[in-house]
């Protein structure tokens, strides 16, 4: 055993006993390593990568492979998930290192006395093949490089860091800004859009949520390009649905597809994937009128609740890409496990036509991954629809698992509770704000301490909260809040709204740093504002501000969100479709969202919720009792009336007040 054996992480856990001296990130494992003066070897991945655990059958289990690790470093395994903000940097090196993105496993070998990187890659095989080093190559040389090349080694350092220096410090030309962000967006979405699948074109194919939200704003909108979007819209969550992204099963979504047409996935499934698909079919449900979509999302739900659900009512992060009998086996079907399945012919039947059994195998030459062969078979819901799903479920169920990695991850379990609640509107249905409202209980539980916001929940050394969890969370609370009222919550929303700007906002330059001071984190604080598999912690963060600066009239928070957005006008200029949920900030300053207060007590209260449900699904609206305490001054100042009384603001202006629920549908009829 080396001495990941007590890990909180399951990740970490997995590579107890290789016999690789593993040393987990700390200032011990650093001090080590300056005191032998050996380069680190620090190995990023997460529980349920494929590839992650490929390396470490090809190389982290073999004795020699260990022994060489052992000598020439100080070997450190980290969990991605649990240090984003040392994964995004050293990310960042190799994307600046190779010229391309990198990805997991992460391999970077680093100088121990300034964790600069000295060499950076991925995946290594065991021996040489597709154009890449064996590991034990790579060990060799940089071992070689590390005694002889001393100087060349420091040269380069001073380099990397004088260009990390200039990249953080240049500012954007001024006057960059794309006169229609939005127009050159759509321009280059459409640029790469594959029309036949949907998505981007090309393999793998990854699903992109925020892209699709932006998507699904300009579709409702009354533009231009609205037809367009629609149609690329449309496309691929058709071809998300139906094909083998989609698990047709059991619900949910795995992390990507390795081919062109959504076919064949790497198996593993992520909250924060479920978490942003699930709103955006939940609206395209009630755009499009169509109720496939609504089914779409609530088996997602359904899935999230019966595989990912904590007890205490967090989500656990993932389940592994890989099942006892190899990646994929939990998923799969043969002939024989079919019918034993379905012993019912006719039962058998319709399943092998509306999933694509009765073609050629399409998984490994042996097996069939579903996907629907038709599109009919997506509209189809009826009881033998039901029957056959729950047949084949139950016969999955029987299956060894893939390994669940049960780290509650604060901002994921907040980018879930928030896409629930906007699912929620989008489909008026209030029973899926529930498990919402359970996920937020639980991280107030497990992850907010002293007022401090933890990074995961229940976990005893977790490190505090970077931007992500401050801003998702922000947003989840505000969306909960537009479903139920709490004092308790509105308190902690402005709690991390203060943190937010105290403790990450670059006052030098506007927007926000991604880690906070305290978190050392090497090659300096970064601001992200592109988004990747996750919205950008900058624009989710401007969002939220301006909503609860709005809602509070607090122009200090309208104020940062306005700086953030302004910082992040380099990559509206010239790539705004990289960055969707900056863009949608964007919109939302150039245009506020309507502030919709009620102020009712509890007896007055249901006729005000019949004239709410009849207005717009995307209008928020916050029910504050008439007792309510510990209101900001603006917001105590729209006062409780008898009967009821709503305010109806922009900005920081509002109409008169609105002392009957007709009146208050009429203005909304009216817009």
């Amino acid at each position: 055993m080396n001495q990941l054996a007590h890990s909180d992480s399951l990740y970490l856990r997995q590579h107890a006993d290789n016999p690789v001296d593993w040393w987990p990130w700390c200032d011990a494992a650093l001090a080590e390593a300056r005191r032998r003066d050996c380069p680190i070897l620090l190995s990023i991945g997460y529980a349920a990568c494929h590839w992650c655990h490929v390396m470490a059958h090809e190389s982290f289990e073999h004795g020699d492979t260990a022994a060489a690790m052992n000598a020439a470093y100080v070997c450190i395994k980290l969990d991605r998930e649990q240090r984003p903000d040392l994964d995004r940097a050293y990310q960042r090196a190799q994307q600046a290192l190779n010229g391309r993105p990198g990805g997991w496993p992460l391999t970077v070998f680093i100088d121990p006395h300034t964790l600069l990187p000295i060499f950076a890659g991925t995946y290594f095989p065991p021996t040489p093949r597709h154009g890449l080093p064996a590991f034990r190559q790579v060990l060799g040389g940089i071992a070689t490089a590390w005694r002889e090349q001393r100087e060349d080694i420091t040269r380069q350092g001073a380099q990397w860091h004088e260009w990390l220096a200039a990249a953080e410090t240049t500012p954007a030309p001024a006057g960059t800004e794309a006169s229609d962000p939005v127009a050159h967006a759509l321009a280059q979405i459409e640029s790469r859009f594959d029309a036949e699948h949907g998505g981007h074109r090309g393999a793998p194919k990854f699903p992109q949520a925020s892209e699709l939200e932006l998507l699904l704003d300009l579709a409702e909108a009354d533009r231009p390009e609205s037809e367009t979007a629609r149609r690329m819209l449309v496309t691929t969550l058709d071809g998300m649905a139906r094909g083998g992204l989609h698990d047709h099963i059991g619900g949910g979504f795995f992390r990507y597809c390795v081919d062109a047409d959504w076919g064949i996935p790497h198996f593993e499934k992520m909250l924060y994937d479920n978490a942003q698909l699930l709103p955006v079919y939940a609206r395209a449900a009630a755009l499009l009128q169509r109720p496939d979509y609504a089914r779409v999302a609530r088996l997602c739900l359904a899935w999230m609740q019966r595989e990912l659900r904590l007890p205490g009512g967090a989500w656990a992060s993932a389940l592994d890409a890989d099942s006892p009998g190899g990646e994929g086996a939990c998923y799969v079907w043969t002939r024989e496990t079919l019918a034993a399945a379905l012993p019912d012919a006719t039962l058998r039947a319709q399943a092998e036509h509306d999933f694509g059994l009765d073609r050629a195998p399409n998984f490994e030459g042996h097996a069939w991954h579903p996907r629907l062969a038709t599109a009919s078979a997506l509209m189809r819901e009826d009881a033998d629809g039901s029957t056959l799903r729950n047949a084949l479920l139950a016969a999955r169920q029987q299956r060894p698992p893939p390994a669940r990695d049960d780290k509650a991850l604060t901002a994921w379990n907040a980018l879930a509770s928030a896409g629930l609640c906007r699912a929620a509107r989008a489909l008026r249905a209030p029973e899926l704000v529930q498990p919402a409202a359970d996920a937020l209980a639980a991280l107030r539980g497990g992850a907010w301490r002293d007022g401090v916001l933890y990074a995961q929940a229940g976990s005893a050394t977790s490190v505090p909260g970077f931007l992500d969890d401050h801003a998702y969370l922000l947003d989840a609370l505000l969306e909960l809040l537009a479903w139920r009222w709490s004092t308790q919550d509105f308190i902690w929303a402005q709690a991390l709204a203060a943190t937010l700007c105290a403790a990450f906002e670059d006052h030098a330059r506007g927007g926000f740093f991604f880690s906070m001071a305290e978190h050392a984190t090497p090659l300096g604080r970064e601001r992200g504002f592109e988004d990747s598999s996750q919205p950008s912690g900058n624009a989710i963060a401007a969002f939220a501000l301006l909503r609860l600066g709005h809602l509070c009239g607090e122009s200090r928070w309208v104020d940062a969100a306005a700086r953030a957005i302004h910082a992040g006008h380099a990559a509206l200029a010239e790539y705004p479709a990289a960055a969707p949920s900056l863009l949608r900030a964007w919109r939302a300053w150039q245009q506020p969202e309507a502030q919709l207060i009620v102020r009712t007590s509890d007896h007055e209260q249901h006729a005000w919720n019949a004239a709410l449900a009849r207005l717009p699904a995307s209008q928020h609206a916050y029910v504050i009792p008439a007792d309510a305490t510990a209101l900001p001054p603006v917001l105590a100042a729209r006062a409780a009336l008898r009967g009821g009384v709503a305010y109806l603001c922009e900005g920081f202006t509002c109409r008169a007040p609105i002392t009957r629920p007709e009146e208050l549908i009429a203005v909304f009829s009216a817009t």
